[in-house]
């Protein structure tokens, strides 16, 4: 397999793992807060109601996610299946299963659609209730057997396997390490990979057994991202330094780290500053033992404060603080130098950016045209929540500017309107779009901060 595949591969494995927690973030947020707020090193201890925090994160929480990803393979035949399989795995071991609901609930989902396509139209009359019942019935029997049984420990051993190395490598001061891998599989879209797929199943165990876990502040910490915006904000030029104050306010408060990635990708040896950066905000925490009662998603400087322990907020708001301050230290040289050595405005360098950003993530295909604006229009992203919310307002304001008023609505790439006429989503989206809403007409954009991208698309949604 090649690089290029590779990457895609992995970038899949990424979505699939993010569209299974991200409908479900307010439960991990009210879990959360109540772990934060309640147990007996948090914020306002109650021992009863502390009692909640094991439960919901072991037993709610897992089957939240296993319905969700049930749901996404196969519709709701495949959420239920999924549900039954991955209770099995639960109850099979004392190990928190996020990592095994996120491979075993898809699996059950794909077993009971291939059954019911292999028996499609061989069901006689009268009996399709019977059939379709009970062949969940018995095939989520087989499933949760062989999860209690097979599966959950199997992956009480491998989750066991990775908290060990983790903490390893946090003993031995080798942790910071991790950001030389981290930070560049950022630029390159692989964040959902790493931080639902790998660093939330260590940390949740971790919390489960110490309360509180160094790994929710690896990937989510947005110090180095920062800093990369504040560099181009003083010492950038034209466009990238006109929309690096917008940037940053979406990305330190907003959590939306996705703003940040044309500015690294402008100038590709900024990847030792965010190095740089989250290896710093990581030292740190290893110093001070700190950690997170929960992940801080999306990885907003607030979410991180509602997270953190009140004898480690300090320390918490020290790593971001750090951790911006060496990346910008350290991409400052870089931006005044590329700043020094273009001959025309910074924004033909972001439009170049932006160009290479679609091109890693997909090739985008034709747009079409609005004859209407009453027509319905819906921005889509993997969530429906965090760059699609913001996208639609941003929209609807240049519509508006525009002189037309029209309702731009945000959703998950899974949860588009069937009646959708034109959508508006990432270029790495675009094809799942197509599949999601085969009668729409497909709009793409890369930088959510760039006035010329929505330009282009209004003038089409105008003529």
């Amino acid at each position: 397999m090649s690089k290029g595949n590779a990457r895609v591969a992995v970038q899949r494995v990424g979505r699939s793992m993010s569209a299974m927690v991200m409908p479900n973030l307010g439960a991990f947020i009210a879990w959360g807060l109540i772990t934060s707020l309640f147990i007996s090193v948090g914020w306002w201890p109650n021992e009863r109601l502390a009692t909640m925090v094991g439960p919901m994160l072991r037993m709610l929480l897992t089957m939240l996610i296993a319905y969700t990803a049930g749901k996404n393979v196969y519709g709701t035949r495949g959420a239920v299946i999924a549900s039954i399989a991955c209770f099995g795995v639960i109850m099979g071991t004392e190990t928190v299963m996020i990592l095994g609901v996120m491979i075993y609930a898809p699996l059950a989902a794909w077993v009971i659609k291939k059954f019911d396509q292999l028996i499609d139209g061989k069901v006689r009359v009268g009996f399709e209730m019977l059939v379709e019942c009970f062949s969940i019935g018995l095939i989520g029997m087989l499933f949760a057997i062989v999860g209690f049984f097979v599966v959950g420990p199997l992956m009480s051993g491998l989750t066991m396997l990775l908290k060990g190395g983790a903490e390893w490598m946090t003993k031995m001061k080798l942790l910071p390490l991790i950001s030389i891998f981290v930070e560049p599989a950022k630029i390159l879209f692989l964040n959902n990979a790493i931080n639902h797929g790998i660093m939330d199943t260590i940390a949740a165990q971790q919390v489960a057994e110490a309360g509180k876990s160094i790994m929710y502040l690896i990937e989510t910490n947005p110090g180095p991202g920062m800093g990369i915006i504040l560099a181009y904000w003083l010492f950038g030029r034209g466009q990238s330094k006109s929309l690096a104050p917008g940037a940053a306010v979406i990305h330190f408060l907003g959590g939306i780290h996705e703003i940040y990635f044309p500015y690294v990708l402008m100038n590709p040896v900024l990847v030792l500053a965010v190095i740089a950066g989250g290896a710093t905000g990581v030292l740190t925490n290893v110093i001070f033992h700190t950690g997170l009662f929960a992940s801080p998603a999306p990885g907003s400087i607030i979410m991180m404060i509602a997270m953190s322990p009140k004898s480690d907020l300090i320390w918490v708001l020290l790593s971001a603080v750090l951790s911006c301050a060496v990346a910008f230290l350290v991409a400052s040289p870089f931006v005044k130098a590329a700043s020094k050595r273009a001959a025309t405005d910074s924004a033909d360098e972001l439009d170049a950016a932006q160009e290479k950003l679609a091109n890693m993530k997909a090739e985008s295909k034709g747009m079409g045209q609005l004859k209407a604006l009453s027509s319905k229009i819906v921005f889509a992203c993997d969530a429906g929540m965090g760059s699609s919310a913001m996208g639609a307002t941003t929209l609807r304001k240049q519509l508006n500017k525009a002189g037309y008023d029209v309702k731009v609505q945000h959703s998950s790439i899974e949860e588009i309107p069937a009646d959708t006429q034109y959508v508006l989503t990432q270029s790495s989206l675009a094809e799942r779009a197509r599949a999601k809403a085969p009668n729409a007409k497909i709009f793409t954009i890369d930088n959510f901060m760039n006035a010329k991208e929505y330009e282009k698309i209004i003038a089409e949604l105008t003529k």
